[in-house]
């Protein structure tokens, strides 16, 4: 089902529904944590669900944002050779994939931006450029530049060696990173609280979330807290 939302995410962002695409995107990803929970629960680990899921991420995660940042920079600048640069984002989004399963060190937390919060950002950009044509990001989104320049650093963080944490609760966990954690979580709160009263669109929510949650994790790099 993650696959298969990723495939029609695509087809429908080449028909130009950005909403569609984005509801497709988030439906996968609903799909990806339902999986990784059924096997948790379950106990039910094979190396053939460990490929499924990755080859499923790719598509969803990796070419599905890549095309929809594509397509932005298609209707704002026409066919220019720099709109290709945010098809980028689905090759580093295969070499982070591919890290991932043979790296070690990612157990409970990541090492570098996961792929779905790649494509969290990417989504909830371009839906909400889409439905708010009048805004600023819109107006940053039609520039030459932006978006080439926020898909470069979303495929630098993406094999960077940045810890970042997870939302996955295991026993144990530091006290450091369930602070973390609760502080990722009332930011979030707050930030849902201040959209519905500026009146914003719930995409960006998701949009700013996860935004912060980068910036939550670069600052703790350079003050070199460990999770």
């Amino acid at each position: 089902m993650n696959l298969l939302c990723g495939v029609l995410g695509v087809i429908y962002t080449f028909e130009g529904s950005y909403t569609t695409a984005f509801c497709l995107m988030l439906a996968a990803a609903v799909c990806d944590f339902c999986d990784g929970l059924s096997a948790r629960l379950l106990n039910a680990y094979s190396d053939m669900g460990k490929e499924l899921d990755s080859l499923a991420d790719i598509v969803s995660f990796g070419v599905l944002p890549s095309v929809m940042m594509y397509s932005l920079m298609i209707d704002g600048q026409g066919d220019s050779w720099i709109c290709h640069v945010p098809l980028l984002i689905a090759v580093f989004s295969g070499l982070r994939l591919a890290k991932f399963n043979i790296d070690e060190r990612q157990g409970e937390n990541f090492i570098g931006l996961a792929t779905p919060a790649c494509a969290m950002i990417c989504g909830s950009f371009a839906y909400y450029v889409s439905i708010n044509p009048e805004s600023t990001l819109s107006l940053w989104a039609q520039g030459r530049y932006f978006i080439p320049f926020a898909s470069a650093v979303l495929c630098a963080l993406l094999v960077s060696e940045i810890p970042m944490f997870s939302m996955k609760f295991k026993k144990g966990a530091s006290k450091r990173l369930n602070t973390m954690r609760g502080i990722f979580l009332a930011s979030a709160a707050i930030i849902a609280v201040v959209t519905a009263i500026l009146g914003l669109d719930w995409s960006f929510v998701i949009l700013t979330v996860f935004l912060v949650y980068i910036l939550m994790n670069f600052t703790a790099a350079l003050l070199k807290i460990r999770l």
